[in-house]
C-alpha cells in the first residue's frame, strides 16, 4: 500500500545564479558523492535561471525521466525528509517528482509488487531499500534487463545487484552505537527496541551493537523489543517491555520510532537521569528528549540525502549513458548529544524533517572533524 507523508516542493532562495548540468558532472568527478552533494545543496538556495523546462544550464535536453521510489513505511515520519530529498533534486534538474510507494508495515511482497509494477510502467530508474536478503533479486534484474537502472537506499544487501547504495553503514552504526553503550552502562540489564527484527535496515545495527558489547562490555544483557513497523504502537511496546524489567540499566533502540517512543516514556516516567538512554534518527521527539536529558543521544544519518542523492545518481547515469558509475556513498553517523543537539532543535530545517525553508546560518568557526587517514 502507498503513502506519503511530505509534499514538500523545492524550495527557491532570493539569491541569483544556478547550478547546471555541466557543474554536477564535472563535481562529481572531483569527489564523488559528498563532493556532488555539497555543490547541489549549496544550490538549492539560488534561484534557478534556466531559459530550458528541462533543467538548468547548457546541457542537452532531455527526456522527461520519471524515477519510482519504493519503500518498506511509506508513511513513516523517518522517510519525511527523504521525500523532501527526492523531490528537490528531481526539481532542481527539472523533472517530476519521483513516486513514493511499496508498503506501510514492511511488508516485503507488498515492495516487490511495486517494484514490479514500476518496471511495467516503465519507471527510468528506481530507488529502493533493500530490506529483504534475496527478494529483489529477480526483480532488480528483471529492471536492469529492460535498461532501468536500480539503486539501494537505506537498507543494503548482500547478493544481490543493485548498481549502489546511498545510506549508513548499519552494522557499523550498530557497533558503534554499541560501544557508546558500553563508555556508560558496563553490566546488568539493557532493553533495545527494534521495529522489524531480521529487516535489513535495523537488524545489522542490533547485530552490530551485541558484537560491540561483547566485546567491551561482556556483563550487559540485551534484551530486545520487538516494536512493530506501525510508529503508533511502538511506545506501547516500550512502556510494556520497561514496566516489566525497570532494573534496566539502559533503554535504546535502533529505528527512528521506537528511540522517539523511549523519549516519551522516560519523560512520561519522570526516571530522566536515572536510566541511560539513546537511538537513531531526528523525530521531534528524539530531539526533545536529548534537549532534556532524557536521552544521552541520537544518531543522524542523513535522511534527506537518501532521497536527495539515488535521483542525482540516477540521473547522471541515464545522462551519460551509463559512463559515471554511481558512487556507493555512506550518508554518515552523527551522534547528536546535548553538546551539539542546538542547532538541530532551533533550525527546524526540512534537510532534516522540520517545518523551516530558512537558510540556516554556518556557524562563526566550524569544529576540526577527525583527522583524515590514509590506508598503504
Amino acid at each position: 500500500m502507498a503513502g506519503s507523508i511530505t509534499e514538500n516542493e523545492f524550495p527557491l532562495g532570493s539569491g541569483e545564479g544556478a547550478v547546471g548540468r555541466r557543474s554536477l558532472l564535472r563535481t562529481a568527478g572531483l569527489g564523488g558523492g559528498a563532493a556532488l552533494a555539497a555543490s547541489v545543496l549549496a544550490a538549492c538556495s539560488s534561484s534557478r535561471t534556466s531559459t530550458s523546462s528541462s533543467g538548468a544550464g547548457d546541457f542537452p535536453k532531455t527526456p522527461a525521466w520519471k524515477f519510482a521510489f519504493i519503500n518498506h513505511v511509506t508513511t513513516n515520519s523517518f522517510f519525511a525528509p527523504t521525500q523532501s530529498g527526492m523531490k528537490d533534486a528531481a526539481s532542481l534538474l527539472g523533472l517530476a517528482a519521483p513516486t513514493w510507494t511499496g508498503s506501510e508495515n514492511g511488508v516485503v511482497s507488498e515492495m516487490v509488487s511495486a517494484f514490479e509494477t514500476a518496471i511495467s510502467a516503465k519507471a527510468d530508474g528506481i530507488a529502493i531499500p533493500l530490506t529483504d536478503a534475496n527478494a529483489f533479486i529477480a526483480p532488480t534484474k528483471a529492471a536492469l534487463a529492460a535498461g532501468i537502472p536500480v539503486v539501494a537506499y537505506n537498507a543494503d544487501a548482500a547478493g544481490n545487484f543493485a548498481l549502489t547504495y546511498v545510506g549508513q553503514d548499519l552494522y557499523q552504526s550498530g557497533y558503534q552505537m554499541g560501544l557508546k553503550i558500553a563508555s556508560d552502562v558496563t553490566s546488568g540489564d539493557i532493553l533495545v527496541g527494534i521495529s522489524q527484527p531480521g529487516s535489513l535496515n535495523v537488524q545489522p545495527r542490533l547485530d552490530g551493537i551485541k558484537a560491540a558489547l561483547k566485546a567491551q562490555a561482556p556483563s550487559v544483557t540485551v534484551h530486545t523489543v520487538d516494536t512493530g513497523a506501525a510508529q503508533a504502537d511502538e511506545l506501547n511496546a516500550m512502556e510494556s517491555a520497561y514496566q516489566g524489567l525497570k532494573s534496566a540499566q539502559g533503554v535504546y533502540a535502533v529505528d527512528a520510532g521506537s528511540t522517539a517512543s523511549i523519549a516519551q516514556m522516560i519523560t512520561k516516567y519522570g526516571i530522566t537521569g536515572k536510566v541511560h538512554a539513546g537511538g537513531f534518527d531526528l523525530l521531534a521527539d528524539s530531539i526533545t528528549g536529548v534537549k532534556s536529558g532524557a536521552l544521552d543521544f541520537t544518531i543522524d544519518q542523513s535522511a534527506y540525502l537518501q532521497g536527495f542523492l539515488p535521483v542525482l545518481y540516477l540521473y547522471l547515469y541515464r545522462l551519460t549513458g551509463t559512463l559515471v558509475f554511481p558512487p556507493a556513498t555512506d550518508t554518515g553517523l552523527t551522534f547528536v548529544t546535548s553538546s551539539n543537539v542546538g542547532p538541530y532543535a532551533s533550525a527546524d530545517s526540512w534537510i532534516e524533517g522540520g517545518k523551516s525553508k530558512a537558510l540556516v546560518n554556518m556557524p562563526s568557526s566550524i569544529g576540526l572533524p577527525a583527522a583524515s587517514t590514509v590506508q598503504g
